[in-house]
């Protein structure tokens, strides 16, 4: 796939010759799979290449985003959203983790269970455009960014399935005296009932497989950048620019690399200041560094004054977040 980027942009996305199979995610995939059987578990998502994750209703598979496929395309998915979602091992395996528990759910129409409705709430309450997540909540597992349990009750579900799938979490002893101990130990109950029930529903359809998608790359990102709101200018952005500066190629350190660096200090920092939990630290340190991605900063200014102004503006994003009771997320 040598070829620049305004030629891969021009590209409809069915036109890429990509299969899942020799890539990367394969053993992946047989890595959730093994995981799946060692819990005694009959489900056995099938997945496929498309344009984003997700699991469709009704198909108990996975679709995967085509850019994973190739490291030019991941590349090409950087520049155009600033990170590459599920772009290393174990991201991917976070997600995948999480889009299995959706085909768990399918595969048993779990959902429809009064007890999964009494733990969960209804799954077929409206799903949001934007949710209010709350940091200090502890109805709800930590495992993808942003509070994602608390965006719908079928996202709580397969957010809770991936902590309680994943080897060696140590659930009971991580989420000892939260609330949410409750809906992880139902899983568990849910997962020994069906442990030899074969699935009732075995759909291998592929919804949206990358074939079918006829837009080209160009107005997919366009799209997407306008969804997420990426090419909006920001605030905090301003705050970063003072901290940082815009510079050229042969300049300093990059702010990214420079807060991948102290990331662990500040993180400490913070948690220490804040009392914040360490997962809405990471949050806040992980969209620092994909803003100053975007943004190309540099590190133009001693290390010792820029590390503690990005601290104080990572405490002070913290804490606006949690004493506002948290804030809309876009979905």
């Amino acid at each position: 796939m040598d070829c620049s980027d305004e030629e891969l942009l021009a590209l409809r996305l069915c036109d890429l010759d990509l299969t899942l199979e020799g890539t990367w995610l394969e053993p992946l995939v047989e890595k959730l799979h093994a995981e799946l059987a060692a819990k005694g578990l009959r489900v056995k998502p099938h997945c496929w290449l498309s344009n984003e994750w997700f699991s469709p209703d009704g198909v108990p598979g996975i679709a995967i985003p085509f850019y994973l496929a190739h490291p030019r395309l991941m590349q090409l998915e950087r520049r155009q959203m600033f990170q590459v979602e599920g772009g290393t091992r174990a991201w991917a395996m976070k997600i995948l983790r999480h889009e299995a528990g959706h085909a768990f759910d399918t595969a048993y129409r779990l959902r429809r269970k009064q007890r999964w409705v009494k733990v969960f709430g209804r799954a077929g309450r409206r799903y949001p455009t934007s949710y209010k997540a709350k940091p200090e909540s502890r109805k709800h597992v930590l495992h993808l960014e942003w509070w994602y349990a608390q965006s719908h009750p079928v996202e709580d579900f397969a957010e809770t399935f991936a902590v309680w799938l994943t080897p060696r979490s140590r659930w009971r002893s991580a989420y000892e005296g939260w609330d949410v101990l409750k809906k992880l130990e139902f899983v568990d109950e849910l997962a020994a009932e069906v442990s030899e029930v074969p699935p009732p529903v075995r759909s291998r359809a592929r919804v949206e497989p990358l074939r079918s998608l006829r837009k080209t790359l160009g107005r997919h990102y366009r799209e997407r950048r306008q969804h997420y709101g990426v090419d909006l200018p920001d605030f905090y952005e301003m705050q970063l620019e003072r901290i940082f500066a815009p510079g050229r190629a042969d300049s300093r350190e990059s702010a990214t690399a420079f807060l991948r660096r102290v990331g662990p200090d500040l993180r400490r920092r913070v948690v220490k200041t804040t009392g914040s939990h360490p997962y809405t630290v990471d949050q806040f340190l992980n969209d620092m560094q994909a803003r100053a991605r975007k943004l190309k900063l540099k590190r133009t200014r001693a290390e010792r004054d820029v590390k503690l102004e990005a601290a104080i503006l990572l405490a002070a994003q913290v804490m606006g977040y949690v004493s506002g009771g948290g804030h809309h997320v876009a979905l």
